[in-house]
This record gives C-alpha cells, structure tokens and sequence, in this order.
C-alpha cells in the first residue's frame, strides 16, 4: 500500500547490505510490487534495534519506507510468515540467487511474477529439492522476466521446432540454430526442450542447460563477474578433491 511518499507493509526479500556511518546501514531490498528498493536503515547496527534481528536474507518480510527517488528510509519492519533457514549447503546457492537479482534488475522496476519465483526457488532449497534444478529454472524466468530468453522450442531463424534427436548451437546474439553434427559447443535437442519444459530429470539435461544458462547470463552481465558463482565453484572443486 502507498500513500504518498511512504510505502507500509511491502513483501519483500533483502538482498544485500553494508555499513553505513556508525551505527546503520544501506539495505538493498527486492520488493514484490516495487521491484528493487534501495533504503537508509538509521540505527539498525545498535543493540537495542528492534530491526537488527529481522534483518536476515532468504526470510520473506514486509517493510515500510517513506521517502521518493534513487533511496528512501526504512520506516518498520516485520516477519511475514514463518520463518526457515535455508540449510547452510543451500546457503550459497541462495546468495548466488541473491547476486543475479543485484546485478541484472534496474531499481524501482517491478516483476511480481519474478518475485514468486524467487520465492519458490528459496522454497526448494529449504525443502532438499536438488539445488541445480531449483538454479536453472530460476535463471531461465529470471531470462523471461528480462525479455531475454531465446525460445529453446524452434530454430530462431526458420522457426522449425526442434527435434530431441538432433545438435544444436545455441548463441547469445543469434538463439538457436541447427548443427550438422555433434560438437563440443552444441546442445542436444532433448536437452533445449528439457529446459523450455522446465523437467530437467536428468545429468545430461542439467549439464546442457548450466552451460546455455551460464552463456546466456554471462552476455546480460556484459564482463561483470559474479563472486557467488567463484565460491561455489570453488566449494565444487574442494568436494571432488575431498
């Protein structure tokens, strides 16, 4: 609900935060109807802070905040719902989550559906669904939600559909193409369908769909790096060495 320049009770997700003078912080937040919401949180960093405990990623919550343009300040904070960690396996698959929001929403830019999705994904990792499936699905609506998923269903230039059987290229600036054979950069048709479905019930189909999502992801980010994605990566590393 807004009334003038003050917002009261907004679902919303934190993303991020950092210190700010002595004792509060700047709060980046992805708000369900308001879309991300960067705020001044005065006093928050203090003891007694009624804020300070609530201020948690991966925990929906309903803020208020007054102010117009670039920041507001934070005016109230309160749980919204029950509260369940994430596991702390799932912990940095939920702040990769959390860097994607960061680094590819425009502020004040609402996407409704995108913030169910969110929701959704932090769901799945909370109940032991498979991590790389909650990832990749997430990636492709986040993809949608941008106006930026190829249809992975028919060739970009022919709009043939395309057929399980068969390889496919796939290229952020031209979509889909056919191959003439298999090769290391191509897609297998089950693959694309696998993901323009959303099913992803096997390795080959996750593998396929980690690395077009990944090329996909990487030409919206335009060079700029992900820290989540290098930590993961690195935990990845170490558990094969363990």
């Amino acid at each position: 609900m807004k009334a003038g320049g003050r917002v009261s009770l907004a679902s919303a997700y934190l993303l991020h935060q950092m210190p700010w003078r002595d004792s509060s912080r700047i709060l980046e937040f992805f708000a369900r109807d308001y879309g991300r919401v960067s705020l001044f949180a005065r006093g928050v960093r203090r003891e007694g802070s009624q804020a300070r405990p609530l201020l948690q990623p991966f925990q929906r919550l309903l803020i208020s905040w007054t102010g117009r343009g670039e920041a507001g300040s934070l005016a109230g904070v309160e749980r919204d719902g029950d509260w369940t960690a994430l596991p702390a396996p799932q912990v940095m698959s939920g702040f990769y989550l959390n860097e994607l929001l960061l680094k590819l929403l425009a502020r004040h830019d609402a996407h409704p559906r995108l913030f169910d999705d969110y929701d959704a994904a932090l769901s799945g990792l909370r109940c032991g669904a498979a991590a790389s499936r909650c990832l990749r699905i997430f990636e492709k609506r986040l993809l949608q939600a941008l106006g930026l998923w190829p249809d992975c269903e028919r060739e970009t230039t022919s709009g043939v559909p395309l057929e399980a059987g068969r390889h496919y290229y796939f290229r952020p600036d031209r979509g889909v193409e056919a191959a003439v054979a298999e090769a290391p950069a191509t897609y297998r048709g089950a693959s694309l369908l696998s993901l323009a479905g959303e099913e992803l019930a096997d390795e080959g189909s996750l593998r396929d769909a980690r690395r077009l999502l990944r090329a996909a992801l990487d030409a919206c980010l335009d060079g700029r790096s992900l820290r989540s994605r290098e930590v993961l990566t690195a935990l990845r590393r170490q558990e094969i060495k363990l």
